[in-house]
């Protein structure tokens, strides 16, 4: 496996992103694929390698988020197989289809809801209960983060969070369910695909996964509030950045 002049800047990018993903439950695969995107990567095999780094970064984030009680079972049961069957339904349009008719509308669905995120935080909403939580929400989030190279959180837990449930238990849940993700995701395109460049691969997983059980920490103690504004300002400015970038 040959050492790409990228590699030791990677890890760098890793050990960020998983900071980001972990503390407010999304940014990983969004920060990991738009640095491969600007190495040329193409984006099938840039959402292969950071789904097959996310496997690992994933799954220490979620024993770490375990230890720490931030895992609600039973939204963790409502997303897990929707997550994984709508991962490989949009990791085979990835290798078939262009994303570039999707993703404006993922990023405009990130705008409004960043925009009910923040106006929670002014009313004061008080959280629901995990059954109010819907397959679709996993089954539509596992489908976009296969074509986007990245998302899961984004759209999960920022979804969770605008739907009133506390940023804690919505961080550590969106995290333990995306290792079953991104492992399904990364098997159906290493299947369609043939190729991946493990060296990038590699890289992410070590810089991610250094940073792991460090954001777990972080998230359990972050006030509720700070937290909400946190997840609310992170999509905002994703959304905003990706739409522009997208139509432009």
């Amino acid at each position: 496996m040959a050492i790409s002049p990228e590699f030791p800047w990677l890890i760098a990018v890793g050990f960020l992103a998983q900071l980001i993903d972990g503390c407010v439950g999304m940014g990983y695969g969004i920060c990991s694929s738009t640095i491969l995107a600007t190495f040329g990567i193409p984006p099938a095999v840039r959402s292969a390698t950071v789904h097959a780094a996310e496997m690992v970064t994933s799954g220490v984030s979620s024993v770490s988020h375990a230890w720490f009680r931030n895992i609600d079972r039973g939204i963790f049961f409502t997303l897990l197989i929707p997550g994984v069957i709508g991962g490989i339904v949009g990791a085979s349009v990835l290798a078939h289809v262009t994303t570039r008719v999707v993703q404006p509308f993922v990023w405009a669905y990130l705008l409004v809801t960043s925009l009910v995120v923040l106006f929670r935080v002014i009313v004061s909403r008080a959280p629901i209960a995990a059954k109010a939580q819907g397959p679709r929400l996993g089954a539509v989030a596992g489908f976009l983060d296969a074509i986007g190279g990245g998302g899961w959180g984004t759209i999960v837990t920022s979804t969770m969070i605008a739907r009133g449930v506390t940023p804690r238990y919505a961080i550590g849940t969106a995290n333990a369910v995306v290792f079953f993700v991104a492992l399904a995701i990364s098997v159906a395109l290493r299947f369609q695909l043939g190729k991946m460049r493990y060296d990038l691969v590699l890289a992410l997983l070590i810089g991610g996964a250094a940073a792991a059980p460090l954001a777990a920490w972080v998230t359990c103690h972050v006030p509720r509030r700070t937290a909400t504004i946190a997840v609310g300002v992170v999509v905002f400015a994703l959304g905003v950045t990706g739409l522009f970038d997208t139509l432009t």
